[in-house]
């Protein structure tokens, strides 16, 4: 059942704070939620040229919460892409995998698999089929052995996500927001967006907690309400008991 809008059920709660049950909206990474910024445009304008790249593999880097994997997963939706995690390649089939498009992602954490990452990327190439490879940094700062496989990616085109630019982060809140269906002023968008980590999990961890504290209120979201869920998730942050958690 829907919820109903905030300002309307909600205000005529009596304000005894409840109990509330987490029923947050998984990320969707479909081409109509990813929103086009200077931080971003480049990669995505990479990802729609497909499939007529420079290079049979590209790869993609950016840092954690910049939206990496979403932009990673409109172009396997586009190509019709096999997805891997780089953490499974070593017991993946080689032949299968390249038998077209292919996605594997976060190849900075390959470890003692980069001997098959390195005939799966001469493979990719002798038969023409698209590679992407996701990852957080570039080649030369993984710390491989494989002197053939850094030199081939090395040469391969590269694009770059930096984190979320304010208007990013607006533009995310407000989708996360309308998600939830929950009402709040353009203010509460505005304080939060230049206060937020420049990152797309922080702002989906915000708007949780956000969302909490309104059904235990049972009241309308506010700014003076946001402020008070950002002090409480920067001391969590800053919290050595609570690093390392989830």
């Amino acid at each position: 059942m829907a919820r109903p809008p905030m300002g309307v059920a909600r205000n005529r709660a009596p304000p005894n704070r409840q109990l509330t049950l987490e029923l947050a909206p998984s990320p969707c990474f479909d081409r109509e939620d990813f929103f086009v910024s200077g931080s971003n445009e480049k990669a995505y304008a990479m990802i729609e040229l497909w499939p007529d790249w420079p290079d049979s593999v590209l790869l993609l880097l950016g840092p954690s919460g910049a939206g990496k994997s979403h932009l990673a997963a409109i172009w396997a939706a586009k190509a019709k892409a096999g997805v891997l995690s780089a953490a499974l390649l070593a017991k993946a089939d080689r032949e299968a995998l390249a038998a077209g498009p292919l996605l594997v992602e976060d190849v900075d954490a390959i470890g003692e698999a980069e001997t098959e990452l390195f005939h799966l990327v001469n493979l990719m190439r002798e038969r023409g089929a698209s590679l992407v490879l996701t990852a957080r940094t570039p080649p030369d700062v993984w710390g491989l052995r494989t002197a053939d496989l850094l030199s081939r990616l090395r040469l391969a085109p590269c694009v770059e996500i930096g984190m979320p630019d304010e208007a990013l982060m607006r533009a995310v809140l407000v989708k996360l927001f309308i998600d939830r269906q929950l009402i709040v002023d353009a203010s509460v968008v505005e304080y939060a967006a230049l206060r937020l980590d420049r990152s797309l999990g922080a702002a989906r961890a915000f708007i949780a907690a956000l969302d909490r504290e309104a059904l235990s209120r049972q009241s309308r979201i506010t700014r003076a309400m946001a402020a008070d869920v950002l002090r409480v998730l920067s001391d969590d942050a800053d919290d050595p008991g609570l690093q390392g958690e989830g």
